[in-house]
């Protein structure tokens, strides 16, 4: 299998490339969910109260693995982010009984574990590894692709991938699919942000809109379906910079991978 060094661009939505067309288009996928999700909090276990700040849904449908890995106590959750204080999710995740590592580079130590379940670690996931060539690179030598560190840990899957990156999502989330690290995730609820093109993503405004939407087709080519979209409402609307498309900056999407057993 040769290594693939861009994704697959969808037709243009369009005749000729518009903006108003692509937005249109992908603002209508983002915010339309492919498959039903009957159980999509842990309230839904016993004893567990749910206060988390942002809804980070997870699908504990019977018909897919999720549920049955948190009852056997073999469910892995890895969390991305920056900085971030809301932990409730990751918290909640570890007390139903799931092994839950968190990366964020701003934690104090290399490794912390707190409590049997929940590891935190100074690092940051990114879409390349840094190039120990390269002086720029050392500063960010904590930073690492997600397939790596996976490899590094000996972890094969993940049950639940959740990301809150600051932008640097659609390029990780790139890299997963070109990598085909993707294929050993369970779901994933990412945050995406739309107020601008994001990490490394260039071109016009129409040309990143076609982007994003054909790295959300390509999850869909890879059995993975949105089954909830939360648009966030207390963060500006905009859109590239515009306020014309009535969108949030800010989504959380879940998805199911269909075909994960």
């Amino acid at each position: 299998q040769t290594v693939r060094w861009h994704i697959e661009l969808q037709p243009w939505a369009s005749p000729t490339p518009s903006l108003n067309y692509e937005a249109s288009r992908f603002l209508k996928y983002i915010s339309t969910s492919q498959i039903s999700c009957e159980h999509m909090n842990l309230n839904s276990l016993k004893g567990y109260s749910e206060t988390a700040k942002k809804p980070w849904s997870i699908c504990l449908d019977e018909r897919f693995s999720l549920i049955h890995r948190i009852r056997s106590k073999q469910c892995r959750l890895y969390s991305l982010g920056l900085g971030n204080d809301d932990n409730q999710f990751e918290l909640s995740m570890a007390n139903s009984g799931c092994e839950v590592h968190r990366f964020d580079p701003s934690i104090k130590s290399a490794h912390i574990q707190e409590g049997r379940h929940l590891w935190y670690h100074r690092l940051s996931i990114d879409w390349r590894d840094p190039n120990p060539a390269i002086a720029a690179h050392k500063l960010h030598s904590n930073t690492k692709k997600l397939g790596t560190v996976l490899n590094e840990f000996g972890h094969q899957k993940i049950d639940v991938l959740k990301a809150d990156v600051e932008s640097a999502e659609w390029k990780i989330l790139e890299n997963l699919i070109l990598e085909d690290v993707v294929e050993q995730i369970g779901q994933l609820v990412f945050e995406v942000h739309i107020h601008w093109p994001g990490f490394e993503v260039s071109g016009n405004d129409s040309t990143v809109v076609r982007y994003w939407y054909s790295l959300l087709r390509e999850l869909e080519l890879k059995d993975f379906r949105l089954f909830h979209t939360y648009k966030d409402l207390s963060k500006p609307q905009m859109f590239l910079k515009k306020e014309a498309f009535n969108a949030s900056s800010c989504y959380t999407l879940s998805w199911v991978n269909t075909r994960w057993k």
